[in-house]
């Protein structure tokens, strides 16, 4: 009986590693941690650098001006010099009540002004200076994730096709926990940037990894589709807990509370990767994959890239300009700086879930054209709003019109490598996270840049405009044509040559094969 007990845990581990949706959970889970410590840098940055630079430095030369303030407030009695610019005769005498009756005559009345001047009766930060300066280099610090990420993302998709998902995704939770145990205890704006690019080289092997994982583990079309709503429903829920849980906790625990807790969170991830992955298990393709500078060249997967990257790149903008704008404007606290994201991350939240059923019934390429459109509308919005609370609408549509993008282009990959290429998808998708990092290394750098430049609403007139501009060009994903169909038609010969359909079908099961054949006749 005891040897039958002891088997149990083993055969858990071995149905679990066989089943997809396991597979599922653990690919949810690191998206989830990947994009909290993206977002939960977003209030804690610019709030951290000014209390350690600006106030910092006043702080040390605030002795010096107290010392020389003394002598300003015992101005009065060399009121008497002001004489010499009169040109009566009595002068000297009458002097100090002259400046008296410019007041009013009462003597105790113009040392109170004085006295009640200097505190200023608004929240609002000093420095303005400061702030619009501090654009750039907080924008530069966020960019920093995403341009070290498109740097490595197309190693990490050759990677995969060699030695497999699984060891790619386990070095990404390694170095996503060092990232963020920096991140608990760096007090520089240099430590800050180093940790935020170590970040983007763990979030290039989990993301291209586990999207490129799920696509292979969930051949047909309509379950990827599903499968993949539910992880960039994890992605969504990390947006969405990241900023408000980093402005509570900084705010009212400290700097490294919010860091620590995700890397204990992240230590969990590693122990379910473990146990379900085997990351020590080199699994190769049995096919090689289409090189990504053949699917580069492929119109309609740069199309799809293209509405990844630029409906991301409106949020990406707001993460480093829409807290300094708040603090400039609307005098916000710490903690409603990370909470203005929130109607957002909960409209990507039900986006991403809602539209990754519902984009295969009313065709993905409409929900990511209309999507898009909603973006830039949303992003023109932003600046009317004079209050956190009239950031409620503008936002939330901001992040459904994002999920809608997100959940119906991702599929769309898989799906133009499965009609058009070979079926690998670590290339595709590492295209596809190039996007996204393209439109966060791009929004931050320059957004902060502009703002400092023509100002904030101006920056959400521009990139509502480009958003707007782009999403007719979805309208070519509504049919795109099949490889066997392009031969066809170059070499005018018969409209279909299903031979290179056999091979595939062979290496490969996936019912996308049959019908996209069939929806190939309903074409003709």
């Amino acid at each position: 009986m005891q040897p039958a007990v002891e088997h149990v845990p083993w055969r858990w581990l071995a149905a679990g590693r066989a089943s997809r949706r396991l597979v599922l959970v653990v690919v949810f889970v690191a998206l989830l941690l990947d994009n909290m410590l993206l977002t939960v840098v977003v209030p804690i940055v610019p709030t951290f650098l000014y209390a350690m630079e600006y106030e910092g430095a006043n702080s040390s030369a605030g002795p010096a001006r107290t010392e020389t303030s003394p002598p300003a407030l015992k101005a009065p009695p060399f009121s008497s010099m002001f004489s010499y610019f009169d040109n009566t005769t009595v002068t000297v005498l009458v002097s100090t009540s002259a400046v008296e009756l410019v007041n009013g005559t009462e003597s105790s009345i113009p040392p109170e002004p004085a006295a009640s001047i200097p505190p200023p009766p608004s929240s609002c930060p000093d420095g303005e200076e400061f702030l619009t300066k501090e654009n750039t280099r907080v924008g530069l610090l966020f960019a920093s994730k995403a341009l070290v990420q498109l740097m490595v993302n197309p190693a990490v998709g050759l990677l995969t096709n060699r030695i497999g998902y699984h060891i790619p995704m386990f070095i990404g939770f390694v170095t996503m926990f060092l990232s963020t145990v920096m991140f608990a205890f760096s007090g520089t704006y240099t430590l800050l940037l180093i940790a935020r690019a170590l970040q983007g080289i763990g979030s290039s092997f989990s993301s291209v990894a586990g999207l490129g994982m799920l696509a292979s583990v969930y051949t047909d079309d309509f379950e990827r589709g599903n499968a993949m709503g539910i992880a960039l429903g994890g992605l969504a829920l990390g947006v969405l807990i990241g900023a408000p849980f980093g402005s509570v906790m900084y705010e009212f625990v400290g700097k490294s509370s919010p860091f620590l807790v995700l890397a204990f969170l992240a230590l969990l991830d590693g122990a379910l990767q473990l146990c379900i992955l085997q990351p020590s298990k080199i699994s190769p393709e049995s096919t090689k994959g289409t090189p990504v500078l053949t699917l580069l060249r492929d119109p309609y997967i740069l199309v799809a890239a293209g509405a990844l990257c630029f409906s991301n790149m409106g949020v990406a903008m707001l993460e480093p300009t829409l807290p300094i704008w708040m603090m400039q404007t609307m005098c916000s606290p710490k903690w409603q700086l990370g909470m203005a994201f929130l109607p957002a991350s909960i409209s990507y939240l039900i986006g991403t879930n809602l539209f990754g059923i519902l984009a295969n019934k009313i065709g993905r390429w409409l929900c990511s054209l209309i999507g898009m459109a909603v973006v830039g509308i949303s992003l023109l919005c932003v600046p009317l709003a004079k209050t956190i609370y009239g950031l409620i609408a503008p936002n939330s549509g901001l992040g459904f019109a994002i999920g809608m993008v997100d959940s119906s282009m991702m599929p769309i990959m898989g799906y133009l490598v499965d009609l058009r290429h070979t079926s690998i998808y670590g290339n595709v998708y590492a295209i596809a996270d190039v996007a996204f990092c393209m439109g966060f290394a791009i929004g931050p750098s320059t957004g902060g840049a502009i703002a400092r430049a023509v100002g904030f609403p101006w920056l959400m007139v521009i990139i509502g405009v480009i958003n707007i501009a782009y999403a007719p060009l979805c309208w070519y994903l509504r049919n795109p044509p099949a490889k066997e169909e392009k031969i066809a038609i170059l070499n005018q010969e018969c409209p279909m040559q299903t031979k290179s359909y056999t091979a595939q079908k062979t290496l490969r099961d996936f019912p996308l094969t049959d019908d996209s054949d069939v929806e190939a006749e309903h074409a003709e």
